[in-house]
């Protein structure tokens, strides 16, 4: 009788949706609020922190963030958020990761506490809570999340050590986190678990592609509020009228060539893929974070540019503007080659254009610079989008 009882219980897994892209719900939306809070937190950090180790902790932490919130991603894509428990349990996740977002400024020092723990509490807490609400309807799942358990677990023990232990930070939680990004592409294997198998995470390709898309808006937003914040604090001059426009141009950029030459196309493949958990553990658990990293870094290059446009570019300046663009086309290139199977050479093009331009960029005044590389952008999406219109009418 307590088996009938199990199973009689309301499921709160996602219903299947025949198209492949189940619906984003309000939701997680509103779970996205805090990753607004800790985009912004990681590119204040860039500008506060910018030498080798501020750079290299800042990636350790955006590396952090983008992982809690691309698995919570993937948990939703399973997990229906428009049940109450499930709607509960983010509102908690939420709390968690506001802790975890308000101690980046001090992450490695004070505050590292408070970072590893809000962390381990979203990694282990959600797998745990998935665990519950799977328990009778999805066997398959509940092995899968079974093994992610014991790998969390595994992980959240370095953070936690590291977290306490000051001397052993650094090495103990560059441990944790390689550990939680080597286990997709491991399977999660555990003795006596088995391995997962890429065709046993079956996902809704479109879901999760639109809330990446929705990640990519965000870090996006961001930038814009960088840029913003920056002009309304300088006084109206049009120097500084000059690097606002590029900046803003810098942007539309960026959204044109992942929205209007990229999204849609990835979307549909991977909706129709035959192994979607595959595409999207490349694609979207691992690709999406140079895209991610590219519009962080050009956020700050935006600040250094306001504040000294016509000053020359320094070194710094440089490394945000040539080098956040470049991660940015790196990433759609990679996220366009996984999906279609070969890198444009567009990309390429536009790289090789932006690195070819380096030896002189320090002669330059820091806002052409910047538009500079925002025209090598501008080119490129609109090399993109007439490449794809020629597609479309060659197979229409």
């Amino acid at each position: 009788m307590h088996a009938d009882v199990r199973h009689r219980r309301p499921s709160l897994l996602r219903a299947p949706d025949p198209q492949g892209h189940a619906k984003v719900s309000f939701t997680e939306l509103f779970f996205d609020l805090v990753f607004v809070f800790a985009v912004t937190q990681l590119s204040h950090r860039l500008i506060g922190h910018f030498s080798l180790a501020g750079v290299l902790q800042t990636l350790f932490l955006m590396l952090a963030v983008w992982w809690v919130w691309v698995f919570t991603s993937w948990v939703t894509n399973w997990l229906d958020p428009d049940t109450l428990p499930v709607r509960a349990c983010l509102f908690v996740f939420m709390l968690l990761g506001l802790l975890m977002s308000g101690a980046i400024p001090e992450a490695f020092d004070a505050r590292a506490p408070m970072f590893a723990g809000g962390y381990v509490g979203i990694q282990v807490g959600r797998t745990l809570f998935f665990l519950w609400a799977a328990r009778g309807h999805d066997r398959v799942l509940v092995r899968n999340f079974q093994r992610i358990l014991v790998w969390l677990v595994s992980s959240g023990m370095l953070w936690a050590c590291g977290a306490l232990q000051p001397e052993w930070r650094l090495p103990c939680w560059i441990a944790a986190l390689s550990l939680e990004y080597v286990g997709p592409s491991m399977g999660f294997g555990v003795p006596g678990l088995g391995r997962s198998a890429s065709t046993d995470w079956v996902v809704s390709g479109g879901h999760l592609a639109e809330r990446c898309a929705l990640f990519v808006i965000i870090a996006l937003g961001e930038s814009l509020l960088v840029t913003g914040a920056t002009f309304s604090a300088q006084d109206l001059t049009v120097d500084a009228a000059l690097a606002f426009l590029v900046a803003f141009a810098g942007s539309l950029a960026l959204w044109w060539l992942y929205f209007d030459t990229t999204n849609d196309l990835a979307t549909a493949r991977i909706a129709g893929s035959q192994d979607p958990g595959r595409l999207a553990r490349l694609s979207y658990t691992y690709l999406h974070l140079p895209i991610v990293a590219g519009i962080i870094v050009n956020a700050a290059g935006d600040e250094f540019v306001l504040a000294h446009p016509m000053g020359l570019t320094p070194l710094r300046t440089a490394v945000c503007v040539l080098g956040g663009f470049g991660l940015y086309i790196l990433g759609v290139g990679l996220f366009k080659w996984s999906v279609l199977g070969r890198l444009p050479a567009s990309h390429a093009v536009a790289l090789l254009a932006l690195l070819g331009a380096s030896p002189w960029v320090p002669g330059w005044p820091a806002v052409i610079t910047s538009a500079y590389a925002c025209l090598v952008l501008i080119a490129l999406a609109a090399w993109e989008g007439k490449t794809r219109q020629t597609a479309v009418l060659a197979h229409p």
